[in-house]
């Protein structure tokens, strides 16, 4: 419990770091906005990878496999297609990301629901597969900046502070109490 806590603090803490240099670099040069986009499934995928690893390897953990495998790929699809379509190939393919990520994630707390905190993550997998399709939609048409991006990494790491956060309270409870 305590490794699955300190991991949602660290997933918690990676997002607002990403979410600050975005807004600390804005407006950013062209490629710096493009390693920042490159940058945030690239940490998704070690993040599942190290998630995956602690909780009984890469075979029990099925979902954060294939997250895992699905966010390097789209690290490397992100990277061409910002290339060669700017902004909008970058959030067309941020998108479509995002919408497989949030189910993932939603499996995954589905799986996980009795460990506790599950329900943030839940949420925030749902949250992540319809802020994708937005995305995709967005993609088409004025395709949205980075600013635009961060309240959704920002939204990820609220969630996994929440979860983090209730996992320290559950086990700081006494032996036999209640917590719902």
């Amino acid at each position: 419990m305590n490794s699955l806590r300190n991991f949602y603090f660290l997933r918690a803490g990676a997002a607002l770091v990403w979410v600050a240099l975005v807004f600390a670099s804005a407006p950013a040069p062209v490629l710096l906005a493009g390693a920042l986009l490159v940058v945030y499934p690239a940490w998704d995928a070690i993040a599942n990878m190290l998630d995956a690893l602690r909780s009984g390897g890469l075979q029990a953990n099925p979902g954060q496999k294939f997250n895992a495998v699905v966010s390097i790929a789209t690290a490397a699809c992100m990277a061409i297609a910002f290339a060669l379509h700017g902004n909008a190939g970058g959030v067309l393919v941020f998108g479509a990301w995002a919408l497989l990520a949030g189910l993932f994630q939603l499996a995954v707390g589905i799986r996980r629901r009795k460990l506790g905190g599950q329900v943030f993550m839940m949420i925030s997998g749902v949250q992540s597969a319809l802020a994708g399709v937005v995305f995709i939609v967005q993609a088409f048409g004025v395709a949205p900046g980075l600013r635009q991006l961060a309240p959704y990494a920002a939204f990820g790491g609220l969630y996994f502070l929440l979860s983090a956060l209730w996992l320290t309270f559950k086990k700081s409870s006494p032996a036999g109490a209640a917590v719902s």
